[in-house]
């Protein structure tokens, strides 16, 4: 299923387990992952998860542009699924704290994922890109408005609008990770903050992230517009040509020629 779950003691670990794709989201990790936060915020025994990926070359690379070339992700509408948003985590809003452990390269949904999160732990090699322009596509599942959200302006837009990967000491210079770790540590110090959570009372925790977060019957409702901005933005992008094109070129290892249409 391309997805590993494990307790230790309080806190859920959830791993994206396709080290051979780079962990990308494909539909069956996408269904898994949005599971694994259910269970998350229905199991009383879990009070934290901690988020991370399969070896050390990437947390996850996105979304699977090879399973977009070959039209493999759902089409018809999941009702129950659907809404969770990106990876099942986007839009997600769970009670139960979520840290994100970066064990490699953060790349598009990726780091939408994280951006999910509400900590982050990266290994000193990991780096984060929102790359979606760079293949015809948008930053949909949140990164956008997140990241315009906890940046100067300026900051925001140079990295949506290049592209271009930042390091993960430069993140946490910027306030967007927690803390940089040695790779072999990693695990254990976002298991080691995930247990400092846990040991507080949990409804007072999880109370806490709604408030903080403005959850509001499991949808954060501060979100709202930007989804649905988002939203209508990523409907027209991926039915332009530009958008096939991107994915395309990916699978075909070449650079892509953009028109405009």
């Amino acid at each position: 299923m391309g997805v590993i779950t494990e307790l230790s003691g309080h806190t859920l670990v959830v791993t994206i387990d396709r080290p051979e794709a780079r962990n990308a989201i494909d539909q069956d990790t996408w269904d898994a992952l949005g599971d694994a936060w259910r269970r998350a915020e229905t199991d009383p025994d879990v009070r934290a998860v901690v988020v991370t990926g399969t070896g050390d070359r990437a947390f996850s690379a996105g979304a699977d542009l090879r399973a977009i070339a070959e039209g493999g992700y759902r089409t018809e509408p999941d009702p129950v699924r659907d809404p969770w948003g990106f990876a099942g985590v986007t839009s997600h809003d769970i009670s139960v704290p979520v840290v994100a452990a970066v064990n490699g390269l953060a790349l598009g949904g990726g780091w939408e994922i994280v951006l999910a999160c509400d900590l982050v732990v990266a290994a000193e090699h990991a780096e984060f890109a929102l790359p979606e322009v760079q293949r015809g596509l948008v930053a949909g599942g949140g990164g956008a408005f997140r990241i315009a959200e906890q940046l100067p302006r300026p900051l925001a837009m140079q990295l949506l609008l290049t592209g271009e990967r930042i390091s993960a000491t430069r993140a946490r210079d910027l306030g967007l990770v927690n803390q940089v770790v040695a790779a072999e540590r990693l695990l254990p110090e976002a298991l080691a903050l995930a247990e400092r959570i846990a040991r507080n009372a949990p409804l007072a925790v999880q109370a806490t992230k709604r408030i903080a977060r403005s959850i509001t019957r499991g949808t954060a409702v501060a979100d709202t517009e930007h989804w649905m901005r988002s939203g209508t933005e990523v409907t027209r992008v991926m039915r332009s040509e530009d958008a096939r094109e991107g994915a395309r070129a990916f699978v075909e290892k070449r650079e892509p020629v953009w028109r405009a249409r």
